[in-house]
């Protein structure tokens, strides 16, 4: 049997603590899958003293992240600590430098500097293996960078931030509101104390972007992304969503077209016959769409310290399973200097279509106006619906509109000339409509 592989672990978090359970536990099975056994030689934390249901005796501790991947007796640096710059990026520099393999969930971390990252790896032989960096536990990394080797892809796209559809799935099937929803996700854990970079679809986005390079071989573009959270997300949007056949998710989309390629984050009408539409909780779902392939959905925990600790022990085996001198995979799919500059593309027609909600003041002539504008801007409506609760004389009206597949300026043009007509009620409601190939 060859030599121990050795691991040190930077983050002892909810996950790291979760890894080196699972590590001790299954160390027999591990070396006979393997053929070679993986030991941890070193950790770090900020606390020492903290309990953490493992045993860490005889493992070399280090205060600092940075000083364990520059000084302990290790061949593979696990980084858990978070956050795109800080100690995350210079222990991973530091053990790069060092010669020494890469595993990380860090998703902020790879859509900054991931193909910085690369390259240096590349120049060394290194590994950098990022699994749990995307949807948790679902094999999304791996499938994209050997698994469908070969397959041109179309669009990626799914369902990758466990609490944002954690608070739709409830606001859906229990009628509460965003908000209540949100506390309900953050006193179980699935939303942190400051969620913003969840509910405002950041995390999705950097998920997204580490996708979109595996899947069409540009380089990571995680500023050039259009975003939009699930924070207006009412419960009407959700009433009305189902009335229509669908279901709201929060969806990551990147897809090449003509004209370059496409990112967005975004609020989504899935139908709701569609898999992607039963996909709810905490659960991730991921869909590839390719010309060899076809359209591959996966599903799975996106989340959690068991899920994400498995994916990274998938990443630390495979470097266990690799052989010195063996042709590496390449970190982003291809290698770092093929990778293509990231061409964004232009304003396209949207093959979903739109759905529109506006609030507005009850009197004669609005709704002819609204059909108005929207004709003007040559938008088609599949529907169109007046809905008015009568609760007293002068209680807003509520108007939704679905249309035909459109362009997306000519919707802002049309709703942005709605608002100077001086009968709207608030801010207008516009989402997407995708209608996947597995609906």
């Amino acid at each position: 049997m060859a030599d121990a592989l050795k691991i040190g672990i930077a983050g002892l978090g909810t996950v790291g603590a979760s890894l080196v359970r699972i590590i001790q536990q299954r160390s027999n099975a591990l070396a006979v899958a393997c053929g070679r056994a993986i030991t941890i030689t070193a950790v770090s934390a900020r606390n020492r003293n903290k309990d953490r249901g493992v045993d860490l005796s005889g493992i070399a501790w280090f205060d600092y992240p940075v000083d364990l991947a520059e000084n302990a007796d290790i061949d593979v640096f696990i980084e858990l600590v978070g956050g795109a710059d800080g100690a995350a990026d210079q222990s991973v520099r530091a053990a790069l430098a060092r010669g020494v393999h890469v595993v990380t969930a860090n998703k902020a971390l790879l859509a900054r500097h991931g193909v910085e990252f690369a390259r240096l790896a590349e120049e060394k032989g290194l590994l950098i293996n990022y699994e749990a960096a995307v949807a948790g536990g679902i094999p999304v990394i791996k499938a994209m960078r050997e698994s469908l080797t070969g397959n041109n892809f179309s669009r990626v796209y799914g369902i990758m931030n466990g609490t944002c559809n954690y608070i739709l799935t409830r606001m859906e099937k229990e009628g509460l509101s965003f908000e209540d929803c949100l506390k309900e996700a953050q006193r179980l854990g699935y939303a942190e104390a400051d969620p913003t970079f969840d509910i405002e679809g950041n995390d999705t986005a950097h998920k997204l972007a580490i996708l979109t390079t595996l899947a069409f071989g540009s380089e990571i573009a995680a500023d050039d992304i259009y975003l939009e959270g699930i924070s207006n997300i009412s419960i009407e949007d959700i009433n009305a969503a189902a009335e229509l056949g669908y279901r709201i998710k929060l969806l990551g989309v990147a897809q090449r077209t003509e004209s370059g390629i496409e990112q967005r984050v975004h609020p989504t009408m899935v139908p709701l016959d569609s898999v992607i539409a039963q996909v709810d909780g905490v659960t991730n779902a991921v869909a590839l769409e390719s010309d060899i392939l076809g359209e591959l959905l996966m599903v799975g925990p996106g989340a959690g310290g068991n899920a994400t600790a498995s994916a990274v022990l998938g990443d630390i085996t495979d470097i266990a399973k690799s052989r010195p001198g063996a042709q590496q995979v390449p970190v982003l799919g291809r290698p770092a200097a093929l990778l293509e500059p990231y061409r964004q593309a232009k304003m396209k027609s949207h093959e979903g279509g739109y759905f529109i909600r506006l609030s507005v003041v009850d009197r004669a002539g609005v709704f002819a106006s609204i059909a108005t504008k929207m004709a003007e801007n040559g938008i088609s409506l599949e529907s169109i619906v007046q809905r008015s609760q009568h609760t007293t004389a002068d209680a807003p009206v509520t108007i939704v509109l679905v249309t035909h597949a459109t362009m997306e300026n000519a919707v802002r043009k049309a709703v942005s000339a709605i608002k100077h007509e001086g009968y709207l009620i608030g801010e207008p409601q516009v989402i997407r409509i995708e209608r996947p190939k597995s609906a």
